[in-house]
C-alpha cells in the first residue's frame, strides 16, 4: 500500500513507531462484524486490504451506510469522543485491518507529534465524506444519487490501486446502496437499471466499470478533483 502515489512517504522511525503501538492484525470474514453497535472497541484499526461500511440501526432494524471503508482508511476513532458507541462496522469482503490499542492514543499523540496530526487529518477527512453524504441524501435526486455513488466509490477504489484493467471490485448488493442513499429497495433497482441502461456503467460478477464518467459525473454534480496523498497509519 506505502508503494502507491495514494499515501505519504513515511520515515523509518516513524514507521517504527507505528509498528510499536500496533498489538496485531486480524482478518474479518465477509458479512461479521469488525466493530458491534453494542459493544465498545478497545481497539482502532487501519484497513489493510478488502472493502467495509460503517451502520446504524434503528430499533425497528432500519440500517443506515455511513460511509464504505477502503485500504487505508482508519477506523473506530469517533468512539473516541463520544459519550456511547457510535456506530457498527462490518466487512463487505474478507477484510484485513491492524490493530491498534485505543488506550494507547495519547501516548502516540505526545511521542510523535506529526502522527498525531495526521490522524486528525484522516478524521477530517471523514468528516468532509460524511458532509457529502448529507448532501447527497437531502439534495440530490435518485438518478444522481447513484451516479454520483458509484463514481465516488469508484474514484476511490481506483486511487488506492483497486482498479484491474478499468474494473474494480463492487461487491455491494442493492440493498447495500439503498441503506447507502436513503432510497427504498425498489426506486434503487429501477434506477440502477435505468442508468445501465443508458450505457453509463457495467455490473458483471461483482466488478464495476464506469463507461460513461463525464456522464455520470455530470449527473451527479460530481467534479474529481485532484487529491494530496493522505496519511497511512
Amino acid at each position: 500500500m506505502r508503494s502507491t502515489p495514494a499515501f505519504l512517504p513515511i520515515t523509518i522511525e516513524e514507521l517504527r513507531l507505528i509498528e510499536s503501538f500496533r498489538t496485531g492484525t486480524r482478518t474479518i470474514d465477509a458479512g461479521r462484524p469488525l466493530i458491534e453497535e453494542d459493544r465498545p472497541s478497545p481497539l482502532l484499526y487501519t484497513i489493510y486490504s478488502g472493502w467495509a461500511f460503517r451502520f446504524k440501526t434503528l430499533s425497528d432494524g432500519r440500517r443506515q451506510i455511513l460511509g464504505f471503508l477502503l485500504p487505508g482508511d482508519f477506523v473506530g476513532l469517533q468512539d473516541e469522543f463520544a459519550e456511547s458507541h457510535t456506530h457498527g462496522v462490518e466487512a463487505v469482503t474478507d477484510v484485513t485491518v491492524c490493530c491498534f490499542a485505543r488506550d494507547r492514543l495519547w501516548e502516540l499523540f505526545h511521542a510523535q507529534p506529526k502522527l498525531g496530526y495526521h490522524i486528525t487529518w484522516l478524521a477530517a477527512r471523514e468528516e468532509k465524506i460524511v458532509d457529502d453524504n448529507l448532501v447527497t441524501a437531502g439534495r440530490r435526486n435518485a438518478a444522481e444519487r447513484v451516479a454520483m455513488l458509484l463514481m465516488h466509490l469508484y474514484r476511490r477504489a481506483e486511487r488506492v490501486g483497486m482498479a484491474r484493467e478499468g474494473w474494480v471490485q463492487f461487491p455491494f448488493n442493492q440493498q447495500h446502496i439503498a441503506d447507502a442513499l436513503g432510497l427504498s429497495l425498489v426506486h434503487t433497482n429501477k434506477t440502477l437499471r435505468r442508468l445501465q441502461q443508458l450505457g453509463l456503467y457495467k455490473l458483471d460478477a461483482g466488478w464495476l466499470r464506469i463507461l460513461e464518467p463525464h456522464a455520470l459525473e455530470t449527473l451527479g454534480d460530481y467534479f474529481d478533483r485532484p487529491l494530496q496523498p493522505t496519511p497511512l497509519i
